[in-house]
């Protein structure tokens, strides 16, 4: 195993305090909503890049010379915290993004100075650009999302404080993560195997993006042929090898969710939490709200507040509705029931 417990618990002395010790709780009114468990929270929202990828680009970047000019590909996350930790320690950045990135999400990564190039159709076209830019510019360094060790590492703090936190110093019966390119679900459960082996990890997928729940069922890298979701930071078509087997190792279980349960806990975190998430910061409280992960003590993680504008708007018309109790384990809602959902849809196939 490649990745370091012992880096794991050196990085919180190196990342950025930004990024750092972010609130984690048991909200009253949402544990009513989910069947009365205690789901604690940790949100990983707020701050500068509005998502948990800080941890792990700061981490990654503080292993490279000052100065050092990287490049990677992203749909904008990743981007955005590796434009943030990039500026801070004066490196420059080049970030590869499909034709359908969010633009606010590409607006933030220029606004922390990024030089952002529009390369392809979708994810894996953008990765692609990436790596033939690195190829031809050696002294750039190419980062991956979900390859390099630090990256994991990094976002592996999120489990050292989730240990600390734990509500009643009893643990959880399950971790639920979003899982895109796994370098959370997987720095987190190196973690938690070692400091708290009773917890089981419970990475989500986006039902029509499955990569990495067929991945581990071929027991290798599979690609699935078209990501078909509204949730482009978990819309990996082609996971990395060096992710998958890390979580062959690592994650317990994963489940799947519809567009329409993200966008139902989407609203659910906007009326009980009065936070704005975008769909892929809503999966794994997603997977809870829908009975798919067992459990009394549960703890997810909400992984970024970037939502498209019209996502924006159409949460804005769901709360205009009268709100409604989350799904029991034993109700679906029907697929392309909700706007929010079917709508954004076809803007994230394939967006990696």
């Amino acid at each position: 195993m490649d990745l370091d417990v012992r880096r794991i618990e050196k990085a919180v002395q190196v990342i950025d305090p930004v990024f750092l010790d972010t609130p984690q709780y048991l909200d009253e009114q949402l544990c009513r909503a989910l069947g009365d468990r205690a789901v604690t929270v940790k949100v990983e929202t707020a701050n500068p890049v509005r998502s948990f990828k800080g941890r792990g680009a700061d981490l990654m970047l503080s292993t490279l010379a000052p100065g050092t000019p990287v490049v990677c590909a992203s749909s904008g996350n990743f981007g955005q915290a590796v434009a943030y930790a990039g500026r801070a320690r004066g490196m420059p950045v080049k970030v590869f993004v499909p034709e359908t990135v969010n633009p606010d999400k590409r607006e933030r990564m220029e606004t922390f100075g990024a030089l952002v190039i529009t390369a392809g159709t979708d994810g894996t076209s953008a990765r692609e650009a990436a790596a033939a830019h690195a190829e031809r510019h050696p002294h750039r360094v190419y980062l991956q999302d979900g390859l390099q060790a630090a990256i994991a590492e990094g976002a592996g703090t999120i489990g050292v404080e989730l240990t600390r936190g734990a509500s009643g110093g009893t643990g959880f019966d399950a971790v639920v993560l979003p899982v895109g390119d796994g370098a959370l679900v997987n720095g987190v459960a190196r973690w938690m195997k070692e400091h708290a082996p009773g917890t089981r990890i419970v990475g989500v997928n986006a039902e029509g993006a499955p990569s990495m729940r067929e991945s581990l069922g071929a027991g290798r890298a599979v690609s699935v042929d078209h990501a078909r979701t509204f949730a482009d930071g978990i819309a990996v078509r082609s996971p990395l090898e060096a992710s998958v087997r890390r979580a062959r190792t690592l994650v317990d279980e994963i489940v799947l969710v519809t567009d329409e349960a993200i966008a139902a806990a989407m609203e659910l975190a906007a009326r009980t939490l009065g936070i704005v998430l975008e769909p892929a910061g809503a999966a794994g409280l997603a997977a809870i709200a829908e009975g798919a992960v067992p459990g009394d003590r549960l703890a997810t993680v909400l992984t970024g507040a970037n939502p498209r504008p019209e996502q924006v708007r159409e949460l804005a018309a769901r709360l205009t509705r009268p709100a409604r109790n989350a799904p029991s384990p034993a109700r679906r809602p029907a697929p392309g029931a909700s706007g929010l959902a079917e709508r954004t849809t076809s803007q994230a196939e394939e967006n990696a």
